[in-house]
């Protein structure tokens, strides 16, 4: 689908790497650009194995690395020479990095005028908090997204992934670097984390303009406000999640549990007073079975209720193994490797991450250097 897109990435740890694995299991040519030092950091995360972390491994299987010591002025020289063999730059520095090494949006266009420069940071390439340090819960909570996650009067919760990172940053970067392309390139794109957080917010602020209350957590429909949407504890400590939103399906889950004659429990709108008691005549009859008891016998009442699966349970759910999410790659230093195919992916990595470094001497004697000038570059410290 992308076999003729060769992408150059210069970001580390999760939101850029995302990005380029989507890109690269559509086909795309992706070239790892990491320093000469530590690299990407994620490399280094427990757990490892063979001195690879897990996550730094999910994220990059099937790439190439090259480890380039951009500080160095013969290191900038050498990207420059690679950037017109490539299509896009992706970049996950603070705003102005790129610049201070000489590699700044005008003169990466002098080596390739069609390219397209992705940045993606925590708020964006201006504004007064373009330069502040922040990770996903910063950006979330300025976006709007954390305030509305939580029991109502208590705290805001933390998701349980960061959904800025990849859904805020990689996502948006992706879907904005294929429009880019779409129209010929010779652009930067500002991504801001906080930014494509924020935009999820986007149906409850057009409430809002048309006079709406604002969302407040554990108070509206979706977010914990009715007993109806909610998740439920098992005899088993194993949770359903149950999304009987509609009226057909609410009243078709109440006939299914045997509560058919609770008046209660006739109206999945109703209002936050009954809701209490509607959740409470829920959480005791789910808490009589285990999990799989009940959604084997909630299977088929079309009544929109679902196990809550851990993650190691993933793989045997009987969905995720007809639709082949789950493969293998047969990796000779560490053995098979389970990993989770992307959706829509047409070429997914078979190989595995790359060693820091590794395709180093590949990519550069692709440019003409010869073996003599790669040694020097080595011992010089400009290369590994």
């Amino acid at each position: 689908m992308l076999q003729s897109l060769h992408v150059l990435d210069l970001s580390r740890l999760l939101p850029g790497p995302f990005c380029t694995l989507i890109l690269s299991e559509l086909g795309a040519e992706v070239v790892k650009v990491e320093d000469t030092g530590i690299g990407d950091y994620l490399r280094h995360f427990p757990p490892q194995k063979e001195g690879l972390g897990g996550a730094f491994y999910a994220l990059n299987r099937g790439k190439r690395s090259v480890a380039i010591n951009l500080k160095h002025p013969e290191g900038r020289d050498l990207l420059l020479r690679m950037v017109p063999g490539f299509d896009v730059v992706l970049e996950s520095y603070r705003p102005g990095v790129l610049q201070r090494l000489g590699l700044g949006f005008e003169v990466l266009r002098q080596a390739r005028p069609d390219l397209v420069l992705c940045s993606i940071t925590g708020y964006g390439q201006d504004g007064p908090l373009a330069g502040r340090a922040g990770h996903d819960i910063d950006y979330l909570a300025l976006s709007g997204v954390l305030a509305s996650g939580g029991a109502a009067g208590g705290p805001p919760a933390l998701p349980g992934v960061q959904i800025a990172d990849v859904a805020g940053g990689a996502l948006w970067a992706t879907i904005r670097i294929l429009a880019a392309l779409h129209a010929g390139g010779g652009v930067q794109l500002d991504v801001s984390m906080t930014e494509g957080a924020m935009a999820f917010l986007l149906p409850w602020l057009g409430d809002m303009a048309f006079g709406g209350a604002p969302l407040r957590r554990g108070q509206a429909t979706l977010n914990g406000g009715a007993a109806c949407y909610d998740s439920y504890r098992c005899a088993d400590d194993g949770y359903l999640a149950v999304g009987a939103l509609e009226p057909k399906f609410f009243s078709a889950l109440v006939q299914a549990l045997g509560l058919g004659t609770d008046g209660a429990l006739n109206n999945p709108m109703a209002a936050p007073g009954e809701q209490a008691e509607q959740r409470r005549r829920l959480a005791q009859v789910f808490a009589t079975q285990d999990r799989d008891a009940w959604a084997r016998q909630l299977a088929g009442a079309d009544v929109c209720v679902e196990p809550v699966l851990q993650m190691e349970q993933l793989a045997d759910h009987p969905q995720h193994r007809e639709r082949g999410m789950f493969y293998t790659i047969d990796d000779p230093q560490r053995g098979a490797v389970p990993q989770l195919r992307l959706p829509g992916s047409t070429h997914p990595a078979t190989t595995a991450a790359p060693r820091q470094g590794e395709h180093t001497d590949t990519v550069l004697a692709a440019l003409g250097i010869e073996a003599a000038e790669l040694v020097r570059l080595r011992q010089a410290g400009i290369i590994r």
